[in-house]
């Protein structure tokens, strides 16, 4: 049973029109690639045959790489041997960016939206997602340089965070992964996104401890804030794949 939903508010004397009335946002602990990327096609499956639907899934990986469409073995710098001794598989997903580093400490944030029904471009949309983490940065007393690159999110030069999109008939999968505070170690096996820069996280940028949950939220707001939600109901769980009851909704946050 999906939760009951909620009216949106704003302060008085404010109109609010959001481009989306409600997003469903499924806050997972940690998926394999297999599982997630089922889900985010039955997802996109849902957005796409219906005018009022969009969805975001917020979640962590197990340990691995993935490739998308700008990324190649050239990426990764240790051999496939070396790559087994790890037990840091490696997978060709169909989505923009390169080779990408999956790790515990990490927030994956997949937003499956209606892009034509947002009026948003593809690169208007990598744009937002890049000022939604910079956004984020900030919050947390953390100054970013935003848009160095077309996707690029970096922090004294260091790279922060991965952004990938696929959009297949106007809706858009995957986003983006922020490092919270992974090992950092482990990152030396790839170029991330085919450049050698270092990367960081915001628990080494920040000064007071950062908590995984509290970012999940921030994201959920600050997502809601730049792309227009008027309502973001969260669950659990997913019917289809994860078969228990979500717990409760919210109002989007504007302001």
């Amino acid at each position: 049973m999906r939760p009951r939903p909620t009216v949106h508010r704003t302060a008085p004397g404010i109109e609010y029109s959001p481009r989306l009335p409600v997003v469903q946002a499924y806050l997972l602990g940690t998926l394999d690639h297999n599982t997630v990327q089922s889900l985010q096609h039955r997802l996109a499956y849902d957005v796409a045959g219906d005018p009022s639907a969009a969805a975001v899934i917020l979640c962590d990986h197990p340990p691995a790489i993935t490739i998308g469409r700008e990324g190649s073995w050239a990426h990764v710098r240790v051999s496939p041997e070396q790559l087994h001794a790890r037990r840091l598989p490696v997978r060709w997903v169909a989505r923009g960016g390169g080779a990408v580093l999956h790790a515990p400490g990490q927030v994956a944030c997949y937003p499956i939206l209606p892009l034509d029904r947002m009026g948003l471009t593809p690169a208007e949309y990598l744009a937002g997602l890049c000022g939604v983490v910079g956004d984020l940065l900030a919050g947390f007393g953390v100054s970013a340089d935003v848009g160095l690159g077309p996707t690029t999110v970096r922090v004294a030069g260091r790279r922060i965070a991965h952004f990938g999109v696929a959009v297949r008939n106007w809706v858009a999968s995957y986003g983006f992964v922020l490092n919270v505070n992974p090992d950092l170690e482990l990152f030396r096996v790839i170029d991330s996104d085919g450049d050698p820069v270092p990367v960081t996280s915001l628990q080494r940028e920040c000064p007071t401890r950062v908590r995984v949950p509290t970012v999940r939220q921030r994201l959920l707001d600050l997502l809601a804030l730049r792309f227009g939600f008027g309502r973001v109901s969260v669950f659990h769980s997913h019917p289809t794949f994860l078969p228990r009851t979500p717990l409760h909704a919210f109002p989007a946050r504007n302001r």
